[in-house]
């Protein structure tokens, strides 16, 4: 029996050694048994010591903020699939983790999203899309880990502060009352809250949220804290026994895969708990394979979670595809599986939340790294990559030089390791396009004739997982639609009596919320619109513009016609307004550019060059008062646009030399209630 496994192995050795030389363009067997080729380091990997840190699982983001808006307007089956591929087992980036973000209402990156108290009576547990992303995470993986954290608050909380912490047991119940929403309406069990995402903590708010978290029965809801640095979180903590108490997970953001004394002095675990936000190309796909692996080994973080989970938003809002994927065109249906989704595979697919590290981990002698962890009932998992400099930089932190060059690595089993006789091999080769491979299953390695060790032989740019689990696959789809640009000719009447989302498709709000609204008193053309509604300014995390503005279509639109009806709420001092040649959005709002037709509740109209006001092209009186329908109409078409009011020509010939194209808008002068309804854009050129 032992004869013909050997040649069996041998067998396989040689199929190996052809398939990497042919799919791989390389002339070298990759995975060289016996350890004939030993030169450079030898590794052991060795649990007789004991072992190391829990594992507690690689994840993703969706939030901070809208990261997904536009994946709940894609039509099925492209809407599962892209599911599938984040969430499903086995089959694509296979996630641990999700966290989202607890809407606040504000603008935290490239959008906002809705609070579930808007006002401070006011509860609502089916705004937004996160409670119906994470039931779908949920049902693909039902022992994924749900986290939430906020970025923003509704401005009530503040009274008439920026500040989250002026009413710390109001706060608290703001944050307690979402998990419970999550549970009673949703059958959601949120396993770990955060405190206010990369802003000040408040000591005695963290202890406030752990006792009330208690008093709700919800003692298994664990607090991460601070999502900012690691100081001066740690340091609070080992000042203060009690915050020590109530602190479960030390999260930093953005950390270089290093920590510091004070955090691993608190003996707590430490995660990375937001990292990546890189574009997702190969640059990307690299930057997150070395973190995967030297956060453990640089910083002894268990977890590492990715800003985002999918680049679900308009590419040119900030950080367009910093995504694990990109899904940005629902119109279209078409999306694209980018290469971290195969680089988080090599991970998650072979490791699950409550493995261990083993201790003996560490950098390879040539550059790169390497982490092994087993479940402790013999299965083993080794994850080796060799990520450069050049191709490997995250957007943050700046990354000191190093050099990775071509080694052959052996690495020797021992233990209860050293019984293993096959390890399953996944590989990817991160570069050009014509020699890049992505998670490819090679010929498994049997370990029969090496005295339990096996030698590799390692470029720049690879990342290599060996395993004893052989559940792993590249699961695939048939190609999505081709893409598409967004359709010149865009209608939407808002005419949706039992919307199963609260925002209308394809408009992403950036400063305000915008919501489906039935008119109970209406039985006419306006009884289902769509709202502005807030009242106040949120507690902010981002600069939110003063004036609400949500934006839609495509952002190389130039010539355009917009057309919508529109209602101020507000007597006297509101207002609100059509766009086109909106040119920026998210963290950046403030100082968007672009074409803004106003109409005011005290009979006036003012066209605009920004949103903020500052440029003035036209004023004048207009037959407008609040509480009334109007149809507002703008057409931009080269250097000049003009503005109608329910059909008649209210301005004309005004010159517009910049932006040359952007979005099309709507919004309010300031936070008050306003309705919209029957939009229609015309871009055809």
């Amino acid at each position: 029996m032992a004869e013909s496994l050997l040649q069996a192995s041998r067998q396989r050795q040689v199929k190996a050694m052809t398939a990497a030389a042919g799919s791989a363009s390389r002339a070298a067997l990759p995975l060289l048994l016996c350890a004939l080729l030993a030169f450079g380091g030898a590794y052991v990997l060795d649990d007789s010591d004991g072992l190391g840190r829990e594992f507690d699982g690689i994840g993703a983001i969706s939030g901070g903020g809208a990261t997904s808006r536009l994946l709940i307007n894609y039509p099925e089956p492209y809407r599962s699939q892209i599911l599938d591929y984040l969430f499903k087992p086995n089959f694509g980036a296979s996630l641990h983790i999700l966290k989202v973000e607890i809407g606040g209402d504000g603008q935290t990156t490239d959008g906002t999203e809705p609070s579930h108290m808007h006002y401070a009576l006011d509860e609502n547990y089916f705004r937004g899309y996160e409670w119906w992303l994470m039931k779908e995470a949920k049902k693909r993986n039902s022992n994924i880990t749900l986290m939430g954290l906020p970025w923003s608050f509704p401005g009530w909380l503040g009274k008439r502060f920026d500040w989250p912490y002026v009413n710390r047991h109001l706060t608290a119940y703001y944050i307690v009352s979402w998990i419970v929403g999550a549970k009673r309406y949703h059958d959601l069990d949120i396993d770990y809250i955060g405190i206010w995402n990369e802003r000040s903590f408040d000591i005695n708010y963290i202890k406030v949220l752990r006792r009330m978290l208690n008093y709700q029965g919800l003692e298994r809801v664990k607090i991460i804290a601070s999502d900012n640095l690691w100081e001066p979180i740690s340091a609070s903590m080992l000042l203060d026994a009690e915050l020590m108490e109530v602190i479960d997970v030390i999260g930093a953001h953005y950390p270089g895969t290093h920590t510091v004394k004070d955090a691993q002095l608190t003996k707590k675990k430490l995660w990375s708990s937001e990292d990546f936000s890189t574009l997702n190309n190969a640059m990307g796909a690299g930057c997150w394979g070395r973190i995967l692996n030297q956060n453990y080994v640089n910083g002894y973080m268990t977890s590492t979670i990715a800003w985002n989970v999918v680049a679900s938003y308009y590419e040119q809002l900030p950080y367009g595809r910093s995504g694990l994927m990109t899904a940005q065109e629902p119109w279209s249906g078409h999306y694209v599986v980018e290469a971290p989704i195969w680089i988080s595979a090599h991970t998650t697919q072979f490791t699950r939340p409550g493995w261990y590290y083993l201790k003996t981990v560490g950098h390879l002698e040539k550059g790169g790294s390497y982490v092994a962890l087993t479940d402790g009932l013999g299965n083993l998992t080794i994850i080796i990559e060799t990520m450069s400099h050049k191709h490997s930089k995250c957007i943050r932190p700046l990354l000191p030089y190093f050099n990775v060059s071509h080694q052959i690595a052996t690495f020797v089993l021992q233990g209860s390791f050293s019984e293993i006789l096959e390890l399953q091999v996944w590989y990817t080769k991160l570069g050009k396009s014509s020699e890049s491979f992505l998670f490819k299953q090679l010929d498994s390695l049997w370990l029969l004739d090496s005295s339990g060790s096996f030698t590799v032989e390692l470029q720049e740019d690879e990342l290599f997982t060996l395993t004893t689990l052989t559940t792993g696959s590249k699961g695939s789809y048939p190609p999505p639609p081709k893409s598409q640009p967004f359709p010149p000719i865009y209608t939407d009447d808002f005419n949706v009596e039992y919307p199963f989302f609260s925002e209308a498709p394809n408009f992403a709000d950036q400063t305000g919320v915008f919501e489906y609204f039935m008119n109970t008193e209406d039985p006419g053309e306006h009884r289902f619109t769509l709202r502005q509604v807030l009242n106040q300014r949120p507690i902010t995390w981002a600069a939110d513009a003063a004036s609400t503005i949500s934006i839609i279509g495509d952002y190389k639109w130039s010539n355009m016609t917009i057309t919508c009806d529109v209602y101020i709420e507000t007597p006297g001092k509101g207002g609100v307004f059509i766009a086109g040649r909106v040119n920026k959005g998210g963290i950046l709002i403030r100082s968007a550019r672009g074409i803004f037709f106003w109409i005011f509740a005290n009979g006036t109209y003012r066209v605009t060059g920004d949103l903020a006001g500052w440029l003035i092209y036209a004023v004048g009186q207009a037959e407008v008062t609040a509480q009334e329908w109007y149809t507002l109409t703008l057409t931009i078409k080269g250097h000049l646009s003009a503005g109608m009011l329910n059909g008649k020509l209210l301005w004309s010939e005004v010159p517009v030399n910049f932006p040359k194209n952007g979005w099309a808008a709507i919004g309010t002068h300031s936070f008050d209630f306003a309705q919209f309804d029957n939009f229609h854009v015309d871009a055809t050129p």
